[in-house]
């Protein structure tokens, strides 16, 4: 998911810490995506804590982004109930992975290359409400159309992402898909389709259609955000806090209701912000009670917004953060996220922390900490667009030309080269661990990873994941 940069302060608090999307998303009939335009075409991503979007949702023109189980108390399973499913057994945790719909473009980055045996769960990223206020493909082109090794062009032949998607889960029984729906720049129609309870049973309707059509387990909504935080033509509503919750427990009920008359059980998640300023517009412990589990968007905690370079996604506070704002400075990392949502009432099972595929970059940074918490003079290039850098990108070409260094109170690692002025907040294997520790130690019901193809071919973050959480 994308915003654009350089918000005022004022702005940022106002809004939320992250979304889901680092992407590009080139030609297709029509595109989805989170941000403005990146280097295949489509929308990328610029963030910003309260409100901002993950690292570069690709949603665009013509070609992101980024919940634990149970049912609603209302027509559902009951609290913490419903039909959500780890993907496999009951102590296993979830490791969730975005796929991109953009990526089969520019990053040339396809469904059967998923590593599905590191996963539990795919959520494809995404679909769009259409005018009529119902679920609609997001690049038709890409979703259901494009030729793959094996696929027919007979009439009524499935192609596409989405049914190889179809493929993958056969060689792999274990997983689960979702189709996830909104997204920083499709998420303008949201607060319409919660608003009654017509246009709720519509738009509800409309979706599990879809999900049942295209062969997904469960729908996730990415809903950027009610009631502020989000692009600025998005409609916005006080009541959007409470429709919310309506609408989720309405799709926990068809959900619950379609599991029952096809002998199977979906999922029903959420990607959900990590800023103090959009938490205040969500009621945790209700949305907590009707989702199968909420993925936490915890990164985009700072970036190109911000007057000095600073950590994307620190797992702890740092007591030289420069940030004026006392919230920012000991509210915007991991840790505090987590336990705002765990002291709001979601269920630590039903919580699933995000982690970022990318990193962000700083240009003109000078040579004082080794650029940390420095002023700098503007956005780098980056593998897709300015200022963010795929992990795989960062590291084969940028590790071995920078220094790397670690900090100590926030857990992640930094690189900085002091020729060149350039500073990028990232995150590796090292620091997945340490988030992954986090989450074991909250008792949370896993991980989830923004998205699949910001990683190297060997699978290293996700691996790292993987391991750390005890899913050898």
């Amino acid at each position: 998911m994308r915003r654009l940069s350089l918000l005022p302060i004022a702005m940022l608090l106002a809004a939320c810490v992250s979304s889901t999307d680092v992407g590009d998303q080139s030609a297709g009939t029509a595109g989805n995506g989170e941000g403005a335009s990146s280097a295949d075409g489509g929308a990328g991503a610029a963030s910003n804590p309260d409100g901002g979007s993950g690292a570069g949702e690709g949603q665009g023109g013509s070609a992101q982004g980024g919940s634990a189980q149970g049912g609603s108390s209302q027509g559902g399973n009951g609290a913490g109930g419903g039909a959500g499913s780890a993907g496999g057994s009951p102590g296993e945790k979830r490791i969730v992975g975005y796929f991109a719909a953009w990526a089969v473009y520019g990053r040339d980055y396809h469904v059967p290359e998923i590593p599905a045996e590191l996963l539990t769960h795919v959520n494809y990223a995404f679909a769009n409400i259409s005018d009529a206020g119902e679920c609609v493909m997001g690049d038709s082109y890409a979703d259901s159309d494009k030729f793959y090794p094996g696929d027919s062009w007979d009439a009524g032949a499935k192609r596409g992402s989405f049914h190889q998607l179809e493929v993958l889960k056969a060689a792999h029984p274990k997983l689960r898909t979702l189709i996830s729906i909104g997204g920083w720049s499709w998420s303008g129609r949201f607060s319409d389709v919660a608003l009654t309870a017509q246009s709720r049973s519509k738009f509800v309707g409309s979706c599990v259609a879809f999900m049942k059509q295209w062969g997904f387990d469960g729908v996730d909504v990415d809903w950027e955000y009610p009631v502020s935080g989000g692009l600025e033509s998005n409609t916005y509503r006080p009541e959007d806090k409470q429709n919310y919750t309506l609408l989720l427990q309405d799709f926990r009920a068809a959900l619950d209701s379609q599991a029952a008359a096809d002998g199977k059980t979906y999922d029903l998640s959420i990607a959900a912000p990590a800023g103090p300023g959009t938490l205040a517009n969500l009621q945790l412990a209700e949305v907590g009670a009707a989702v199968s589990w909420i993925n936490l968007m915890a990164y985009d905690f700072h970036g190109g917004w911000d007057p000095a370079t600073n950590f994307n996604a620190a797992l702890h506070a740092s007591t030289k953060d420069p940030s004026a704002d006392p919230a920012v400075k000991t509210k915007f990392n991991v840790a505090a996220a987590v336990d705002a949502y765990l002291a709001g009432g979601v269920p630590a099972a039903k919580l699933v922390l995000g982690t970022p595929a990318y990193g962000r970059g700083y240009a003109g940074v000078a040579d004082q900490d080794h650029g940390l918490f420095q002023p700098f003079a503007g956005m780098p290039a980056g593998t897709w667009e300015a200022g963010i850098f795929d992990y795989h990108d960062l590291e084969s070409n940028y590790v071995p030309e920078m220094t790397r260094y670690w900090h100590e109170e926030a857990q992640v690692p930094w690189l900085y080269n002091p020729s060149t002025g350039l500073m990028i907040s990232y995150d590796d294997p090292e620091s997945l661990q340490k988030k992954a520790d986090l989450a074991l130690q909250k008792g949370l019901g896993g991980a989830m990873f923004w998205e699949l193809s910001g990683d190297t071919a060997d699978h290293a973050l996700l691996s790292a994941l993987h391991t750390s959480l005890g899913q050898n």
